[in-house]
């Protein structure tokens, strides 16, 4: 499932805000990935029901973090082997 739930654009921009963040609300979020609050709160619920986030109340506002340790592994790995895509096709297309 956490496979499934990764290969959801949406998902791996919210992931990926919120770790560079550490934690964020909402709204924050939903600004920062240019998104609605509500299409935001419903990917978060779908991770946090995979227990991926977490969430804890601060006044009127819920505050969301990454809570599995695999996660941040996992996307850094991915943009690890994105990058390394990125320099063969350059070099490719130099020389092709």
């Amino acid at each position: 499932m956490l496979f499934k739930s990764l290969a959801h654009p949406t998902r791996l921009r919210l992931l990926h805000a919120l770790i560079r963040a550490g934690e964020l609300n909402v709204s924050d979020l939903a600004r920062e990935v240019e998104m609605t609050t509500q299409a935001v709160s419903n990917q978060l619920q779908r991770l946090a029901e995979i227990s991926v986030v977490t969430s804890r109340r601060d006044g009127l506002q819920i505050i969301y973090r990454v809570i599995d340790p695999c996660v941040p592994v996992l996307l850094e790995r991915g943009w690890c082997h994105i990058d390394e895509f990125d320099e063969v096709a350059g070099a490719r297309a130099k020389t092709g």
